[in-house]
This record gives C-alpha cells, sequence and structure tokens, in this order.
C-alpha cells in the first residue's frame, strides 16, 4: 500500500506491522496447539494473554475508539490502514489489539449510550481487556435482517425488565470471559412507529433464566478463538430498570449507530485478508510446477493474481472514501458509502479467496492454510450485519430518488 497518511497513522503502521511479524504471525501455530490441548475449548489459549500484553506495551490498545477518553482518538480514516493490517490474522490480531468484534461495538454503544454506572460496570473492564461481551440481536424464528421483526419482549414490571425470547448466533457467548449481553428486543410492540418499539437492556451472563444452549457453526466452523457463535434462550430473565441503554424505544436507532462503524471495521480487516490471500497465491505459484512449468507461468494464473490485485485497490480506495466521509460529515452522510462497501468488499474478496483456494489445489481446502476458514468468515460478512440484498434495495432507493 503506497498511500501516504498523516505521520501518526505511518507511525503506527509502522509499529503494527512489526508486531505481526514478531509477534502475530509466529503465535498462529501455537494458538492452534494450545487450543487442542484446553480442558474448555472456548478459552482463549494462554499465547493471546502474552499477545495482548505486548500489544499493550507498545501502545497498540483500544485503536478502534475515536473518543480519546476510551480509545487511541483515530479517526476512521486514520483506523482503515491498521484494520486492515489485522486483517492479516483475523483469529489472532484484532483480540490481540483489544479490537475484535462484538466487543469492539458493544464498546462504543457504551461509550455512547451507556449510563455513567453502566460504563463504570461493563465499558472499564472491557476497555482493560478483562471481559468480553455479546450483542444478541439475530433470531432464529424471524428475518432478523428486519429489525422491526424482532420477537423478543422486553416488559415493565416495577422497578424491573422481564425479558423473553431467542436468539441465535450471538457472537462471543461462548466464550466464558463473555460477562454481559447487550440484548435487543420490543418494549412497545404495538406501537404506532415500528422503529420506536424496540429497546436495549443489559443483561449480565449469571442472570436467573438466561441460558446459553450451543455453539453454533459457521460452515463447519465453530470459531472458537471469538467465542463462537451461541443460541441463547431468555426465560423471564429479570434486570433492574437501570440496565436500559438509553431509553425505552430508542433499540433501533442505538443499533443502527452501533452497525455503522461495525460494517466499516469488517470492510477494513477484509481487504487484509485478500492481501494475504494475494501473497499466500504469489507464493504457491512460484513454489509449485505443473505441466512443466511454474504455476506462475500459466496465463489463467497471472489473470487470477492482476484480477485480484486490481480488485483489493478498487475496494481499498472506496472503504478509505467511505471512512474520510464518516468523518467528515457523519455516519448519515456516509449512508451510501457504507451500504457500498458492505455490499461490494465481502463479495470479491470472497472470489479472491476462491482463487487462491483453487490455486493451492486440496492444500486450500484444510487446516494447513488459513484459506478456507478465512472464506468461511467473508462469505459469513454477505449475510452479518445486514445482507447483501438489504443494502442493495437500500441504496438503489436513494439513487432512484434523485431522478423522482
Amino acid at each position: 500500500m503506497d498511500f501516504a497518511f498523516d505521520a501518526r497513522t505511518e507511525e503506527l503502521r509502522g509499529r503494527l506491522l512489526a508486531f505481526m511479524d514478531e509477534h502475530v504471525y509466529p503465535a498462529e501455530a501455537v494458538a492452534d496447539g494450545q487450543r487442542a490441548s484446553l480442558a474448555d475449548p472456548w478459552t482463549a489459549p494462554p499465547v493471546v494473554a502474552e499477545l495482548q500484553a505486548e500489544a499493550r506495551r507498545q501502545g497498540l490498545w483500544n485503536l478502534f475508539l475515536p473518543d480519546p477518553e476510551y480509545g487511541a482518538g483515530l479517526t476512521n480514516l486514520q483506523y482503515a490502514p491498521l484494520a486492515e493490517i489485522t486483517g492479516r490474522s483475523p483469529q489472532l490480531a484484532p483480540t490481540a489489539l483489544n479490537c475484535a468484534a462484538p466487543d469492539t461495538g458493544n464498546m462504543e454503544l457504551l461509550a455512547q449510550f451507556g449510563s455513567e454506572e453502566q460504563r463504570k460496570r461493563w465499558l472499564e473492564p472491557l476497555l482493560d481487556g478483562r471481559i468480553r461481551s455479546a450483542f444478541a440481536m439475530t433470531e432464529p424464528g424471524v428475518a432478523s435482517s428486519d429489525a422491526t421483526n424482532i420477537g423478543t419482549r422486553i416488559e415493565r414490571d416495577g422497578d424491573a425488565y422481564v425479558i423473553t425470547g431467542r436468539k441465535w448466533y450471538i457472537s462471543g457467548a461462548m466464550n466464558p470471559a463473555c460477562e454481559i449481553f447487550v440484548v435487543m428486543g420490543k418494549t412497545d410492540p404495538d406501537g404506532g412507529d415500528p422503529r420506536r418499539q424496540q429497546s436495549m437492556v443489559l443483561v449480565p451472563r449469571d442472570t436467573p433464566g438466561l441460558e446459553v444452549r450451543r455453539a453454533m457453526r459457521v460452515y463447519g466452523y465453530e470459531d472458537h478463538y471469538h467465542g463462537g457463535h451461541a443460541e441463547i434462550a431468555l426465560d423471564r430473565v429479570r434486570v433492574p430498570v437501570a440496565n436500559l441503554v438509553g431509553e425505552e424505544g430508542g433499540g433501533f436507532a442505538i443499533a443502527q449507530a452501533r452497525l455503522g462503524p461495525g460494517r466499516i471495521h469488517h470492510c477494513m480487516r477484509l481487504i487484509g485478508m485478500a492481501e494475504r490471500a494475494i501473497e499466500l497465491m504469489c507464493r504457491r505459484a512460484l513454489d509449485r510446477t505443473a505441466f512443466g512449468k511454474p504455476l506462475a507461468g500459466q496465463g489463467v494464473v497471472q489473470q487470477w493474481i492482476a484480477d485480484s490485485r486490481v480488485a483489493v485497490e478498487q475496494l481499498r480506495l472506496l472503504v478509505l472514501k467511505t471512512a474520510w466521509l464518516m468523518d467528515t460529515v457523519g455516519n448519515r452522510g456516509a449512508h451510501t458509502e457504507i451500504q457500498a462497501i458492505k455490499i461490494a468488499t465481502p463479495r470479491t474478496v470472497v472470489d479472491i479467496l476462491d482463487k487462491a483456494v483453487q490455486l493451492h489445489g486440496a492444500g486450500g481446502v484444510s487446516q494447513d492454510f488459513p484459506l478456507a476458514e478465512l472464506w468461511a468468515a467473508a462469505r459469513t460478512l454477505r449475510l452479518a450485519d445486514g445482507p447483501d440484498e438489504v443494502h442493495q434495495r437500500s441504496l438503489a432507493r436513494r439513487e432512484l430518488r434523485q431522478y423522482r
């Protein structure tokens, strides 16, 4: 990447690139070996704590938070190239820097909408990396791409809320360090405005009635490093009214505010995943021979590599433009671009990873290379944080509006 960023970003990039080379990449095999011997497969391997300690020592901690009171105080444009670098090792690097979803979104949510008591109780330990968290929105019984469909009920009962519902694909919930759930449900299911029916409440993991039922697989993977994706049940779970985030009826707006930065962070990391795929493609093409010459000499392989490079450069420019707009005109002003990167980036990166898998043959679908797991993660992001079709629908409506 040849862009000239500001001096602080360039300095952090240099430190982070060195951190990846010296600590993260060597730790990948170590982490796999440690995890295989853990009694609880959802517990983070010990090497993760070592990486986190080194990241803190080097000042590479909480880089994602733009508020200097809580994080590094970087703009989205400054954070973009750093998040891209972490995407080259998505299982370890974001967690090592305390910049992993869903904690990032939950920390932003608490910083922006949480009460002083909520920030003290939950945000501070999250910022410190002492606990993990989960965001409980998606449900198996409804099309959750439309948040107005949410069926979970949050009913006021005196000085408490009573929550009943079922959620699934709740990222991070299998990790025993996950101590707090941000739960979205309906406090006013019959309200006239479908976008004012939802609220968010904080539910501690040990609250009676909250049951983590099972881990959900993603293309066969259980994603142990990020705490899995759980199905949970809430059976008349009672929490104090003080656990409400923001105001009643504000859940939909809070979710949108949370998802905006989350979407661009995913796209930033996806570009890093694509860069690693291109690197692996090039190394494989130069190392292997077929039909009398290196794979690098095959025309189709050259085309794959060239097309992948062009695609990544296009995506990076769009993501950087989006980051700049979020910084200068806000998330609302960057709405179209946020949707555009959410549509284009996972789709394109899946295609690049597919080419890399093809070039590696049997190795590409094996556990000996990261490509299969990277592919599964990238393909999942065509669903997560809103499926492609929802973003296409909204973007097209905005485009058509100009001509009506």
